[in-house]
């Protein structure tokens, strides 16, 4: 409820916009039973303080389910983002699967150094996702290239969270989460004039601790590698 509230408060409907220049899609495949874990998320929550956050990259943090049996359930993790990371290795010709692991538009690894990654200078096209009804969301997509058919994911993603873990490798540590994934849809797109267009749901259920975020990214139909990414802040808990 709190989040409809916040959402419907604002003068202009909710939107998000890219550029035409790719932005990149950072990926980190983690999970709590995992003790080499806790310093890659590190790395990844001290992009909330960057400039280029939304713009220039958009960061997610899916918690995979295969290190639950170790002990401690990760209460964030998922099937389904196991089964992301085992497409992704698939397609990198990997008879294995890891964490932490971090993916850059869709490639095994991370190539930025520095304090955040920086944009692509590849035309990809327009990513625009609007909030049309309190969970009802509109995509559009305007391909640089024409041809080809595309799909969309959608993820409604968390911070500032924390967690006690009291089993596994990680027992008696206490972590803090940011973009951590807490659903995922993806819908193929259809075309509208020289555009492309979806539409698709996210309800979250959430606590008011919560900083909320929506990540979004399109891709060629049947692949997981990101062809244009965009989101932003629906909620900060900080600043309520």
């Amino acid at each position: 409820m709190f989040l409809a509230i916040s959402v419907n408060a604002q003068a202009a409907p909710l939107s998000f916009q890219s550029s035409e220049k790719q932005t990149v899609l950072l990926e980190l495949y983690t999970s709590e039973g995992c003790n080499s874990c806790p310093p890659a998320e590190v790395r990844l929550s001290r992009l909330k303080e960057s400039p280029g956050l939304w713009k220039d990259f958009v960061p997610v943090a899916f918690h995979v389910d295969y290190w639950d049996y170790l002990g401690w359930p990760d209460p964030w993790s998922s099937k389904q983002y196991s089964e992301r990371q085992r497409d992704y290795a698939q397609t990198w010709r990997s008879d294995s699967i890891y964490t932490p692991c971090f993916v850059q538009n869709g490639a095994e690894g991370v190539n930025w150094a520095g304090n955040a990654p920086s944009s692509s200078n590849r035309k990809s096209g327009v990513l625009t996702v609007t909030l049309t009804n309190t969970n009802q969301w509109r995509a559009t997509f305007e391909p640089f290239a024409s041809g080809g058919n595309y799909e969309v994911y959608a993820a409604l993603l968390a911070g500032n969270l924390v967690s006690d873990v009291k089993a596994g490798e990680n027992r008696g540590r206490r972590l803090q989460h940011d973009f951590v994934v807490l659903k995922l849809v993806n819908v193929p797109m259809a075309r509208r004039g020289g555009a492309l267009e979806a539409q698709f749901a996210l309800a979250p259920d959430l606590k008011n601790s919560a900083d909320i975020a929506l990540a979004i990214w399109v891709t060629n139909l049947g692949r997981p590698a990101p062809l244009q990414a965009t989101g932003g802040w629906i909620y900060k808990a900080a600043s309520k």
